[in-house]
């Protein structure tokens, strides 16, 4: 079963405004097009938000170098070319280590990986999990550079490749099981010794949290009618965290880990169809699902367990330091498709979390906490995400500090205070506001964008990114946009009111606008991407983004690498890094055969960087993709033939395995430099 991407199927069938829309209305008001300064966004996106840095900037504690940069960033290594290679490659200069495969043991006592796929359920559960995705270091002793914990998501599974030759026949409870226990996260205590990293296998810290590990709810919604089911009638106790996407951390040393695709594993075997207006809005299926867990594990038919759905689609909250701690699915931060988090400090340190809906048509959000952040003081701030205000962005072309800008509300989502939702039925109270997000969102006005995937805080100006992925399904066109679909994507930003993350406002502009001058060599058209965009590293699909210590902005993606037609020249997924400042955009990083490229952090001295490769070897739409014998789906031939199209990372592990890459420069130095 190869992945397939429901982010690009909306489920939002309300009549809110696209962002799309405003960006149309606020370019062709002011002459865009006709103003005969020839394009490529080159006008719009010229200049840049004043890059102002506040006594209360982010900081980014796993970097531990100060406040962050007050200029731009020097970004000194020679980009590389695209490729369609079955490779990694790096710039010269750069050297890149591969380790934490999925399979690797993760215990002393772990099952040995199994080349032919036939590793158990139980032995999944004490192995490195599948399909990587976002991850953080967190340095022992507080500032480590060459010691700490790696904890990373496990965000799906390519049941081609999960299983032996038998693939999908017969389907077993153990099948199941081992799909169920690819899932989650896992706690990895890594140690760099003479240059190489490797796991510390008898450690203490080494964890695996998988879709059975038993969780907490806390938070408004906990105990709620909604959230209980016949295994739990407390409704404050679930099983698993699912579809585990990228993540985010907090400044008290947790990790948050977030729910995305929850929907897919749900549905049912009956001929029921008892779907309400909830799990239509979230995207649940009618029948049976692809993963099929509902055949053998109850709690994912919804029509015998309707509300288990409910208990997916959180950030979970995750102590690494304490392999005995039970994850937290934190309520107050709302349900929906979460991509990722970014944390970032008000002007009274009251701790702000920014956060998007990966679906098209869906929105960005952020919750602001009640409480104080206070350093040392980790057992009251653990309980600042649990209590707070949640708001939704509500995107305008209205006035704005600088030409070609616009400004922006963030809508609280507070069953009490915004009248809109206390007329309305369905949310009888604040719990089922934060239950059913999405439908509270819509109801507001809030802004359709376009599939918001990560978010990122400038560790100096607290201006805040965003990667809009793509929206393929658009057909809107007009003077100001050309390309009727959103095939690229872009990365949007924004700096709230007076340089405060507790602020209801704020102002945004178009950091880049991806295309393919290669496609569209005409720069008067949209499709060629912003000035910023060249033949030498264009690229589409912007997913993961991040900041290093000194303000260099890391972009990955996730993408088309059919590397023809309209992504003709863009090869495989790849990894850029941007000044914030000058637009400048080098291409750093290339991965093998269908892979994304995600993932992202650093060791505190910046001169070891962490990267996922997810997914090799999906190998529909690459130029490279086998033939598949007659009679055969592409799953079903590379069941019986797992090296025929990747043997990322190596053969020997007779399939293609997702894996963590180590990036260092050769001559020990901070990483970009």
């Amino acid at each position: 079963m190869s992945h397939f991407d429901q982010d690009d199927l909306p489920s939002n069938l309300s009549d809110n405004e696209h962002f799309q829309q405003i960006v149309d209305r606020t370019v062709s008001r002011r002459g865009f097009l006709k103003s005969g300064l020839g394009l490529g966004a080159a006008a719009f996106l010229a200049a840049p938000l004043v890059a102002q840095a506040g006594k209360h900037a982010h900081q980014h504690m796993d970097h531990g170098r100060g406040h962050g940069p007050k200029k731009g960033p020097r970004i000194g290594f020679t980009p590389i070319g695209t490729s369609s290679a079955d490779t990694i490659g790096v710039p010269e200069g750069y050297q890149a280590q591969i380790f934490a495969r999925w399979g690797d043991p993760l215990f002393a006592d772990s099952p040995a990986w199994r080349p032919d796929g036939t590793n158990t359920g139980a032995d999944q559960a004490r192995q490195i999990g599948d399909n990587h995705d976002g991850m953080h270091f967190f340095p022992l002793n507080g500032k480590s550079a060459k010691e700490g914990l790696l904890v990373m998501n496990h965000e799906y599974t390519n049941y081609e490749y999960l299983f032996g030759a038998e693939f999908m026949t017969p389907w077993t409870a153990d099948k199941v099981l081992k799909a169920q226990n690819a899932h989650g996260a896992s706690v990895l205590h890594v140690r760099q010794h003479k240059g190489k990293w490797d796991i510390v296998r008898n450690s203490k810290y080494n964890r695996r949290i998988t879709g059975n590990t038993p969780m907490q709810i806390s938070g408004p919604a906990a105990g709620h009618s909604l959230m209980r089911t016949k295994a739990d009638p407390s409704g404050k106790r679930v099983l698993g965290t699912l579809n585990n996407c990228a993540n985010g951390f907090t400044p008290w040393g947790t990790y948050l880990t977030c729910e995305e695709n929850f929907n897919g594993y749900f549905g049912t075997t009956s001929a029921a169809d008892s779907r309400d207006d909830v799990m239509r809005r979230y995207g649940i299926s009618a029948r049976g699902t692809g993963y099929r867990w509902e055949e053998f594990d109850e709690r994912f038919d919804y029509v015998k367990e309707p509300n288990e759905s409910n208990r997916f689609g959180w950030i979970v909250e995750i102590d690494p330091f304490d392999p005995s701690s039970m994850p937290v699915k934190r309520t107050a931060l709302g349900r929906f498709k979460h991509e990722n988090c970014a944390y970032a400090f008000t002007a009274d340190r009251r701790v702000v979390v920014y956060m998007g809906d990966d679906q098209v048509n869906d929105y960005i959000y952020k919750f602001v906490s009640d409480g104080r952040f206070v350093p040392g003081k980790d057992a009251a701030n653990r309980r600042l995400l649990d209590n707070g205000k949640l708001y939704v962005a509500k995107f305008s072309d209205g006035a704005a500090s600088g030409d070609f800008m616009g400004d922006g509300q963030w809508i609280l989502l507070d069953k009490q205070a915004n009248p809109v939702l206390a007329a309305d039925g369905r949310f009888a109270d604040q719990a089922e506001v934060l239950i059913k997000t999405r439908l509270a969102a819509d109801a507001v006005g809030a802004t359709k964008m376009d599939r918001p995937e990560w978010i990122t805080v400038h560790p100096g100006t607290n201006e805040v990114y965003c990667t809009l992925t793509n929206n393929s399904s658009r057909t809107v066109t007009d003077d100001a946009n050309p390309r009727a679909q959103n095939r690229y994507g872009q990365i949007i930003r924004w700096r709230e009111a007076g340089n405060d993350a507790a602020a209801t406002s704020f102002e945004w502009d178009l950091f880049v606008v991806a295309g393919n001058p290669i496609a569209y060599p005409d720069r008067s058209d949209l499709g060629s991407g912003s000035a910023a965009i060249t033949a030498d590293n264009t690229f589409n699909s912007p997913d993961g983004i991040g900041f290093d210590a000194d303000g260099r902005l890391w972009i990955q993606t996730d993408g088309n690498y059919s590397n023809t037609g309209v992504y003709a020249g863009q090869g495989n997924n790849q990894m850029l890094c941007a000044d914030p400042v000058s637009g400048e955009i080098k291409r750093f990083l290339v991965g093998p055969s269908g892979c994304e490229i995600t993932g992202l952090t650093f060791t505190p001295d910046g001169k070891t960087m962490f990267i996922n490769v997810q997914h090799p070897g999906e190998a529909s739409g690459h130029p490279n993709s086998p033939t598949p014998t007659a009679g055969m789906s592409m799953d079903q031939y590379i069941s019986q033939n797992p090296l025929a199209f990747s043997q990322w990372p190596e053969a020997s592990g007779g399939r293609p395995r997702s894996a963590t890459v180590v990036v260092t420069k050769k001559d020990g130095g901070i990483i970009g430099t």
